[in-house]
């Protein structure tokens, strides 16, 4: 009975608010002539944004109160898959808007036309043809004599971005942070005590990141970025010695992004606010916050590409696997940031005859590393199949079947079953890849599978795979 109250109270206030939000919506259209000016329409936008708030938290206290609902029922792992479904997809489409903006406009900043035919008022423009039409674009030096009615802000695909990456972070390791966040052969943790570490990390990751950005060295870019990535490299160190390596890159990942955001939040959107008042106002504005602005937004366009490859490193374990994963993590972001960077270079005519080379060679350096032995032992002995079904099914099958039962999976992880000589031997492959090689499986070793058991699957393996 409290549950179904408490549902229908929450279910209540969200209706509410939609309602308000479609109201806020109605006013705003009507009564856009009139509230063209300051500050009718910083009111009603303040207050909207303050609706839109309102509705993300309300639909996150739904999600987090059905989980403590559900918790510890046949319906814990069906909902977190959902979940991780709807919220994976929502971050995707949102970080592609995004990313998308950041890279148009870092691109479109490198290849103004600043000298052919350019107003005085001008920094630059650019004629581009796309989807069957032709633009021009122009881009002031402070602002236009008139400040336009409707301004499109590009601020909502970082925020929401942000947010259904964390809610993500949530739904994958700190729901399950004892499965999949703590590696008790890394550091033994309390989930309490791993998620505060996480989130807090990302604290101390911007408030790093923000006073190095204020310091003499901003003045001086090749040292700050080395220093920058030094920093970076501390933390996938860091984040290695605490949390499971696989959780570890994605933790990684989520401190860029959470520089990123906050970038936008903190710099980037209050400067593009106070450039607009001012204009508004008629009155010269401070050019230091828009080359603040720009600065930061430059920055965000380097950390692209690392955080994508974060976003999807959790697929590959030959990087989070390795025996020091947080080398490779650092070899991937420097690589994948200098391929940026002779990406920007080019769109500004700028060609360098080192920078993607080395950035390739780098990203190589990674995969090499990373490789096998080639001699992995000799198998001194003749691998049975029985064995190897034996050691399967104590440390495998919980998962990989069609019926799991384990307390976290309800459902087998990619679809993978043992349940068959055939589906093992069919699989023979990945189990290398993933069980002896890597040792990433079982996740986080959490059956117990011994060093000599895996031994015996790479003897099999290595002797045919014969299953009589």
């Amino acid at each position: 009975m409290v549950t179904v109250l408490i549902y229908g109270v929450l279910g209540f206030i969200l209706v509410m608010l939609v309602i308000m939000t479609y109201n806020f919506h109605s006013l705003k259209k009507s009564d856009d002539a009139n509230l063209s000016q300051e500050p009718g329409q910083q009111s009603m936008l303040l207050s909207q944004g303050f609706i839109y708030t309102a509705l993300v938290l309300i639909l996150i206290l739904i999600i987090f109160y059905t989980w403590y609902v559900v918790r510890g029922t046949p319906w814990e792992g069906h909902l977190a898959e959902w979940l991780n479904i709807v919220v994976r997809l929502m971050h995707i489409t949102f970080g592609i808007a995004w990313i998308g903006a950041s890279f148009y406009f870092v691109f479109l900043e490198n290849a103004l036309n600043r000298t052919e035919d350019v107003r005085d008022e001008l920094a630059g423009n650019l004629w581009a043809v796309h989807g069957g039409g032709f633009y021009y674009l122009e881009k002031y030096k402070v602002a236009p004599p008139t400040i336009p009615k409707h301004l499109h802000w590009f601020k909502y695909e970082a925020y929401f971005t942000w947010i259904s990456g964390i809610s993500l972070l949530f739904v994958v390791y700190y729901f399950n942070a004892k499965a999949m966040l703590i590696d008790a052969n890394v550091l033994k943790l309390s989930a309490a005590k791993a998620i505060a570490i996480g989130v807090g990390s990302f604290v101390v990751g911007w408030i790093l990141y923000d006073q190095l950005c204020k310091s003499p060295l901003v003045k001086k870019p090749i040292l700050f970025a080395l220093v920058g990535f030094i920093i970076a490299t501390a933390f996938a160190y860091a984040y290695c010695r605490v949390f499971s390596a696989r959780a570890a890159y994605i933790h990684f990942g989520a401190m860029l992004g959470t520089i990123m955001v906050a970038n936008v939040f903190f710099i980037i959107i209050p400067a593009q606010k106070a450039m607009v008042r001012a204009a508004r106002q008629g009155i010269p504005p401070d050019p230091q916050p828009g080359k603040n602005a720009l600065a930061r937004s430059l920055h965000n366009n380097y950390l692209t590409l690392p955080v994508l490859f974060v976003m999807i490193s959790n697929h590959f374990p030959s990087t989070f696997g390795y025996a020091y994963p947080w080398i490779v993590l650092a070899i991937i972001s420097l690589g994948t940031a200098g391929v940026k960077h002779y990406l920007n270079l080019k769109e500004k005519g700028q060609y360098n005859v080192w920078v993607l080379p080395a950035s390739v060679l780098i990203l190589l350096a990674a995969s090499f590393i990373t490789a096998p032995k080639k001699d992995m032992g000799a198998c001194n002995e003749t691998a049975s199949f029985a064995a190897v079904n034996q050691v399967i099914t104590a440390r495998c099958i919980s998962c990989h079947s069609s019926k799991p039962t384990d307390d976290v999976y309800t459902a087998p992880p990619n679809g993978l079953v043992f349940d068959t000589p055939a589906d093992i031997v069919k699989m023979k492959a990945q189990i290398m890849q993933r069980v002896v090689i890597t040792k990433t499986m079982p996740q986080n070793n959490k059956t117990g599978i011994t060093p000599e058991e895996r031994n015996l699957i790479r003897c099999w393996i290595d002797q045919g795979t014969p299953i009589k």
